[in-house]
């Protein structure tokens, strides 16, 4: 085992009565590393995660932080905190004593606990709220009281379980920019677990797409959205178009690496469909033979067409899928 290796999961099967669950998963995390699992619901991610900070048993495998076999060890015993997404702060309590409580049960000395956590409402910045209760706060609010509260114990793994999920979207990206800006500054180790891909690639050193119990790839953003390895991934991971082909492989190019032009000839003629404003792009459609593609043009080229326009299309960077689990360029 690597000298930089912070967690390793071996041949970790973690099965429920009705027979659903994750087998044989292998996975390092590095020290300092933000590592995310991705997949829909019911794909395993929240059952490797529970099964990391052992409020689910593992069936077999091994469990292993700094080398050492923490498998067996209760919830309380392993060098990890876990964030939910229903925040688990308790009610009747005030922020401080929220935040006390892990370190009390640590018996860490009074004057200790409060430089502490007057440090960590700075870095989460949620200074000033220490008499406030849960329900006078907004989520976010309370969203960083749980990461400060499971970072005041300074776990060796931090495990965040869809932390940002009931938050309304700007405030989801000012907590991920803080998250990251933490985790970094801090050097933590993250096990990040979502099932939106975009808060996937703004976070994660690596990502591990999972479908149905299984990783389906594990590589880094740029890895995963370039050279993604299977249909599964390329169809799961940013917009994509599929191009069924004449020899029955499928051509998957991203919107980004298709240009259009006036007339016919090129690699797949149509009709504009559609011409529309997302933001610093503009998502074009076009109706062809094989169905609706999709492309980014600039605003100057969208001055050039209108609804109904003949067009052609050019592809350009794409990969072949030959069924859907293998890949070539």
């Amino acid at each position: 085992m690597s000298g930089n290796v912070k967690l390793e999961l071996r041949n970790l099967t973690t099965l429920y009565k009705s027979g659903d669950g994750v087998r044989n998963i292998n996975l390092t995390v590095n020290k300092g590393e933000l590592v995310t699992l991705l997949g829909p619901s019911g794909c395993g991610k929240t059952t490797i995660l529970r099964t990391i900070g052992g409020f689910i048993p593992a069936t077999s495998g091994q469990i292993l932080i700094d080398g050492k076999d923490i498998t067996h060890l209760q919830p309380e015993k392993r060098p990890t905190a876990m964030v939910f997404q229903s925040y688990n702060l308790w009610p009747h309590m005030t922020v401080y004593e929220n935040m006390a409580f892990g370190l009390k049960l640590r018996k860490v000395p009074k004057n200790e606990q409060k430089r502490r956590i007057t440090e960590m409402l700075e870095l989460v910045k949620m200074t000033g709220y220490e008499k406030k209760y849960p329900g006078q706060m907004s989520g976010g609010q309370q969203q960083r009281i749980a990461i400060g509260r499971s970072l005041l114990l300074q776990p060796d793994v931090l495990l965040l379980d869809e932390p940002f999920s009931a938050l309304d979207a700007k405030i989801r990206s000012q907590m991920r920019e803080e998250l990251r800006k933490i985790q970094t500054d801090l050097g933590i180790t993250v096990v990040f677990v979502t099932h939106d891909q975009e808060e996937a690639m703004a976070l994660s050193d690596r990502i591990v797409v999972m479908n149905k119990g299984t990783f389906e790839q594990v590589g880094t953003p740029q890895e995963i959205y370039n050279h993604p390895v299977s249909r599964y991934v390329a169809d799961f991971i940013g917009e994509m178009n599929f191009i069924p082909m004449l020899d029955g492989s499928t051509k998957a190019v991203r919107p980004e690496n298709i240009s259009v032009s006036h007339g016919t000839g090129k690699d797949l003629d149509g009709y504009v469909r559609t011409i529309m404003m997302l933001g610093h792009y503009i998502e074009m459609t076009v109706d062809t033979d094989i169905g609706i593609v999709k492309l980014y043009i600039t605003a100057e080229e969208a001055e050039q067409y209108k609804k109904g326009d003949p067009v052609t299309l050019t592809l350009g960077d794409y990969r072949t899928y030959s069924d859907h689990q293998s890949a070539a360029k």
